[in-house]
């Protein structure tokens, strides 16, 4: 099939099997799982992802296909969106061929749900702060402290766990990622509620949780390294909208606010190409970086560029609206609204744009550094936050 008749294919697909956003029927969660099952069943889950793990085997130019086609749908695979963009590509490239055997085909046919178990109370943007500790039993590790803020974490089946496993290196050094089965006993899934009124993201606590060592990722004491290829994956995927659905799924989007202020005003259409012009040249950024990646070329502290511009369009958009549309863009049911309460927090989440900033500043524009701290001192002698 060349890849004409491969985005016929697709586009046919695709408006005979989205659920219609006007009369959603059943449980959401249900509805998202089933229609995983038939995106792969159909060849358009993991389309780049090798066959041997459950994926397509085909070339960026299919997935870039498939992604201009499901541009104009709301795709509902949001809880899927940490596996398919972050998890699922660090056991790809990090995992065992077991792990990878496991853990990716039921990822991508939506039957198994993933988050990522990195931020805690006292280690946010400074991720190798963390506390949470995993100590060696035999052929098991022992898991006891607190993560926060991770997504859809109460309907996640496993997590990937970073944890620190030696106090007596420097912190970056001391830590080794896990896979956690996140419905064992002893681990407690608490949602919390953002300023829109929904739960996206969770704290969780582990107390005495058992991990089997067949679950590590990488090697012992190696998980920063493996940690710095789950957060590539997660500034890229968050960049890109992996999971997200199409751009439909942004209702600040040019289409959104064009059909609620007045096109004939000119002042209002500069404003609007403003937002296409970043819109547009963040895709063709993400597409670029998409490319260099399956071409093995890893695109690094570009990354992080491309979440702090996807950070900066978003709160652009929702300034945007707010001016052109007024203070009725925040109540009720407005379209707008739910664009507005959490654009904030695109800000934060993946890494602060302050820290992208400095990321960006210091190893894309090679700026002076600001004055770091110490990393021959072993983490047990550093001053870091207690856990609440």
């Amino acid at each position: 099939m060349n890849l004409d008749e491969y985005r016929r294919a697709a586009r046919a697909w695709l408006r005979e099997n989205v659920p219609s956003e006007d009369r959603p029927e059943g449980d959401p969660l249900t509805r998202a799982k089933e229609f995983m099952a038939k995106l792969h069943d159909a060849g358009y889950s993991g389309i780049t992802w090798p066959k041997e793990w459950g994926g397509q085997g085909l070339t960026q130019a299919e997935e870039r296909a498939f992604a201009a086609e499901a541009r104009d749908y709301v795709l509902p695979t949001y809880v899927f969106s940490i596996g398919l963009g972050m998890t699922g590509p660090t056991i790809l490239d990090r995992g065992t061929d077991r792990q990878r055997e496991r853990f990716l085909r039921p990822l991508l046919r939506g039957e198994e749900i993933w988050c990522q178990l990195f931020s805690e109370p006292g280690a946010g943007s400074d991720v190798a702060a963390l506390q949470t500790r995993a100590v060696r039993d035999v052929d098991h590790w022992i898991v006891n402290g607190q993560k926060v803020w991770t997504s859809v974490a109460h309907h996640a089946d496993w997590g990937l766990l970073l944890a620190r496993t030696d106090v007596e290196v420097p912190k970056h050094k001391g830590l080794t990622m896990f896979v956690v089965d996140m419905r064992h006993p002893g681990v407690t899934v608490r949602p919390l509620k953002d300023m829109s009124g929904r739960s996206n993201f969770n704290e969780i606590f582990f107390d005495n949780v058992p991990i089997p060592d067949e679950h590590r990722v990488g090697e012992v004491n190696d998980g920063w390294s493996v940690a710095v290829t789950t957060l590539l994956h997660e500034r890229l995927s968050i960049s890109a909208g992996v999971g997200m659905g199409g751009q439909k799924d942004d209702p600040a989007s040019l289409e959104a606010l064009r059909q609620v202020v007045d096109t004939d005003d000119p002042l209002v259409r500069d404003e609007l190409v403003e937002l296409h012009i970043r819109r547009r040249a963040l895709a063709l950024f993400n597409q670029r970086l998409a490319q260099e990646t399956r071409a093995g070329i890893f695109p690094g502290a570009r990354g992080s560029a491309a979440k702090l511009l996807l950070a900066e369009l978003t709160l652009f958009q929702a300034d945007l609206a707010t001016r052109l549309v007024g203070p009725e863009a925040v109540l009720g049911d407005h379209p707008l609204a739910q664009t507005i309460s959490v654009a904030p927090g695109l800000s934060l989440g993946g890494g602060t744009n302050e820290i992208m900033r400095n990321i960006v500043g210091d190893r894309v524009l090679g700026l002076p550094p600001e004055p770091r701290v110490d990393k021959t001192v072993p983490f047990k002698d550093l001053k870091v936050g207690t856990q609440e």
